[in-house]
């Protein structure tokens, strides 16, 4: 096959910002057709749902799912009952459950499912990976601070409840770090701060340890002016490794080993194409069950109401 037929479900800002770009990029993946109730693709067959796009188009190999994530279930299943690939931007699923059940279904049909951690093909990630395979890892320190008013504008469905809150940009860290760290690790405290008339977490405290004692403690915060921060420390019984903007920047023992613009998006339909080729699945669900986690260990402590 000389290239895989995508369609597309939602054509949102995340579509528009990162997934086409990122589609037109990469060989061997091209965007055949769009399914959106309240948009369309210029020079690209539109439709009005996912239904009518796969009746109209039996040849699509893959479905890309980029809805808000309470529909993606219900979305996922039809693509995989119907005998195509499916991949989930993240979170993959509204619930553990909802995506556990995705993945028993994939491997029903024998299909090709995908959890799309976008993070973990931020430039420095591969590398980081490597130089850590060869060192112990004792101590993980995460900073992801980001102004919700620059990077979430107007966004109101991320203060319902499955809206996540920060734990939207703060499930990024969580994938670099069940990436990162071999060592399952398990969240012991949480202090969640949640606004008085939101019913997500503004900021989030985390700690969680390794069965070992080794320390993974995280921050998250939604009120940081711009720049963003998002860095994380990995100390080990042989140096010091950190990830700055993202993953883009690699710093190993004060020498920055990796400085790239970011294109993880490139990096996910690249993979993508790989799984395709191989028949595989990738569907990780570890960054969304300690999100999970900490929704339900987490002390809620009422802060002043956010006022966009």
């Amino acid at each position: 096959m000389s290239e895989f037929r995508l369609g597309l479900v939602g054509v949102g800002k995340i579509v528009r910002d990162q997934h086409l770009a990122a589609i037109q990029a990469t060989p061997g993946i091209g965007l055949a057709a769009v399914a959106d109730p309240f948009s369309e693709l210029a020079g690209i067959a539109s439709y009005k749902d996912l239904a009518a796009m796969l009746d109209a188009e039996p040849t699509l190999d893959a479905i890309a799912i980029c809805t808000p994530t309470h529909l993606r279930h219900e979305l996922a299943r039809l693509a995989l009952e119907r005998g195509k690939a499916v991949m989930l931007e993240k979170p993959p699923g509204a619930t553990l459950a909802e995506t556990e059940d995705l993945k028993a279904l994939a491997e029903e049909h024998d299909a090709v499912l995908f959890a799309a951690w976008h993070s973990r093909f931020a430039p420095g990630i591969s590398h980081a990976r490597d130089w850590l395979s060869s060192r112990t890892v004792t101590a993980v320190t995460i900073d992801w601070h980001e102004d919700v008013r620059v990077w979430h504008p107007g966004q109101d469905w991320i203060w319902e409840a499955g809206g996540m809150g920060v734990f939207d940009p703060g499930i990024n860290a969580l994938s670099i770090a069940t990436q990162l760290v071999s060592t399952p690790f398990f969240l012991k405290h949480a202090d969640l701060e949640v606004p008085e008339n939101c019913q997500t977490p503004i900021a989030a405290r985390l700690g969680f340890r390794t069965a070992a004692g080794i320390p993974v403690d995280a921050d998250f915060d939604f009120r940081h002016q711009d720049p963003p921060r998002w860095d994380m420390r990995i100390d080990t019984d042989a140096g010091v490794l950190k990830l700055e903007s993202g993953g883009s920047r690699l710093i190993i023992d004060g020498e920055v080993v990796i400085d790239e613009p970011e294109r993880e998006y490139q990096g996910v339909y690249a993979h993508f194409c790989e799984l395709l080729k191989a028949g595989e699945s990738d569907i990780d669900i570890a960054p969304l069950r300690h999100v999970a986690d900490a929704m339900l260990l987490g002390h809620r402590r009422a802060v002043e109401a956010f006022i966009e």
